[in-house]
C-alpha cells in the first residue's frame, strides 16, 4: 500500500513518462508539466478504480494513470495556447 509520499513519487514517474510521450514546449515548463502529470495520474487512477476497471495493485492502474496524465497535459496545452494566442 502506498502512503502519501508513495503516491507523489508514483505521480512524478507517470508525469515524466507522459511528458516524454508528449514532446514539445509547454507554456509552464517542465516542472508544471510534471505537476500536471501527477494530478492527471491521480485522476486517471481514481477514475479507473471508481468505475471498477481494476482493483488496487493491478498493472492496469499504471496504464490508467498514464492515460489520465496525458489527457490532462493535452488539455493544459490546448487551453494555455488558446489563451496566449488570443490575448
Amino acid at each position: 500500500m502506498f502512503g502519501f509520499l508513495g503516491w507523489i513519487l508514483f505521480g512524478l514517474v507517470v508525469g515524466i513518462i507522459a511528458k516524454l510521450l508528449m514532446p514539445g514546449r509547454d507554456p509552464g515548463g517542465f516542472i508544471v508539466t510534471i505537476l500536471l502529470g501527477m494530478l492527471g495520474a491521480g485522476l486517471g487512477g481514481w477514475l479507473g478504480r471508481t468505475l471498477g476497471l481494476y482493483a488496487p495493485d493491478q498493472p492496469a492502474g499504471f496504464f490508467m494513470a498514464l492515460v489520465g496524465a496525458i489527457i490532462l497535459l493535452a488539455l493544459y496545452r490546448m487551453f494555455t495556447r488558446r489563451r496566449v494566442t488570443s490575448g
